[in-house]
């Protein structure tokens, strides 16, 4: 009993969401990953393209393994499609790849909330791996002072998740966009990208709420404290 965390129920609601949010995302990306595109071009070609019309030529797109760990790297100016995304030319693929070009493009034009969340890098690592079990260790030993700092180391991870989300979502709009104003999608096939990358914007809700409530379980924490 001395090692129980009173806290932990308050994660049950969000942890199904969560759960939900990833058999979401898979299940909306499998659905659309079957049904081809009009246009004859891999989601890595359409991406070049992208990039190119863009004025962006400093960016490599570069094949992973994996499966949906897609992702642009700012530092190293690399747009990294994995291998169910790369040649593919479905719906879901190219949805997917123009996403990540939504990133280069944010990165290109200095889009400041994507410059925030790469200076927060750090401290969301240490925060994450290390804020909430510092807090519940100084619930343990009845330290107020642990469970402050575990509450400021953590508190950059939520910082991190909360800028995390426009930064998403103006990806997805200006993927959504270009594939339109490109011509490289119709309407129907814009309708299936849409939910694709919908799906995929829960996942980053999901993950922003498990925070938010981890930062009320060490508020909660530092009052139990207090109370004893």
């Amino acid at each position: 009993m001395f090692l129980y965390d009173p806290t932990i129920l308050m994660l049950i609601p969000v942890l199904i969401i969560a759960m939900y949010a990833q058999y979401k995302v898979k299940s909306t990306f499998n659905k659309y990953s079957k049904v081809d595109s009009n246009i004859n071009k891999s989601a890595s070609e359409i991406v070049r393209e992208l990039l190119d019309d863009n004025g962006i030529k400093d960016v490599s797109v570069n094949l992973i393994k994996g499966n949906l760990n897609d992702y642009y790297d700012p530092k190293n100016k690399k747009l990294n499609l994995s291998q169910s995304i790369y040649n593919s030319s479905s719906i879901a693929a190219i949805g997917v790849a123009a996403h990540e070009a939504g990133h280069a493009i944010q990165d290109f034009k200095g889009y400041r909330p994507l410059r925030l969340r790469a200076t927060l890098v750090p401290a969301a690592s240490i925060g994450s791996s290390w804020g909430l079990p510092l807090a519940i260790f100084g619930f343990f030993i009845q330290s107020q002072l642990m469970i402050v700092l575990g509450f400021f180391m953590f508190l950059g991870a939520f910082v991190f998740h909360l800028v995390t989300l426009p930064v998403e979502f103006n990806a997805s709009s200006k993927a959504l966009t270009l594939l339109k104003n490109n011509s490289y999608l119709n309407q129907e096939e814009i309708n299936g990208a849409k939910k694709v990358l919908k799906a995929a914007a829960f996942t980053y809700i999901s993950a922003t709420l498990v925070a938010l409530v981890n930062l009320i379980r060490i508020v909660a924490l530092f009052g139990m404290g207090r109370n004893d």
